[in-house]
């Protein structure tokens, strides 16, 4: 998976031209998103899409967002899991019948014990990624991004050994709709 982490349109398709057929996957931030609009994903079409957006607000607002993505044709959206089980509910709701895996963000890899006692949670990342992690499975959602320490633990208490991707090595195919373990880095 390729991140088109750019602020326009020119320079995201640079990489993709560079890069050709070698990479099986590219990623759709908010950067570009928010720059281009649903067109860049139309430009791309023909290849698989990782739409980046971490949706996060009330269930109806996710769900809409969700069959947005689906219809775009991408093969993987995102949601916060902290948006709660009726949020998590709609947006796997929405993606259902539909091409599109959604994936769970489980705890953001920039926050720390201190910052997420800040906003209110008192256990510790670990435990809040697990915690969230089952949520999002028991609420129907095909994965969860999560860091690379946690998916051991994560295989351990759900049971599920499907095939993960690691960001930055080649993507050959993913399960189908089966649980997706997505590893961040950095």
């Amino acid at each position: 998976m390729v991140a088109l982490d750019f602020p326009d349109r020119d320079s995201a398709l640079r990489l993709v031209e560079r890069v050709g057929d070698a990479v099986s996957m590219f990623k759709v931030g908010k950067q570009l998103f928010t720059a281009e609009g649903p067109a860049i994903v139309r430009e791309l079409a023909g290849r698989r899409i990782f739409l980046d957006l971490k949706f996060h607000d009330i269930p109806n607002t996710v769900a809409g967002a969700i069959r947005a993505a689906t219809s775009l044709g991408v093969a993987l959206a995102n949601v916060h899991a902290t948006g709660g089980e009726a949020m998590l509910r709609a947006a796997a709701g929405a993606a259902a019948g539909s091409e599109t895996a959604i994936l769970a963000v489980t705890v953001l890899t920039s926050l720390d014990q201190q910052q997420l006692q800040a906003v209110g949670f008192h256990e510790s990342p670990e435990a809040l990624v697990l915690r969230l992690a089952r949520l999002a499975l028991e609420c129907g959602l095909d994965g969860v991004v999560a860091g690379a320490t946690e998916v051991a633990r994560l295989r351990r208490q759900t049971g599920k050994t499907e095939q993960h991707i690691e960001i930055g090595r080649l993507i050959q195919r993913f399960p189908e709709r089966g649980v997706v373990l997505l590893l961040q880095f950095g």
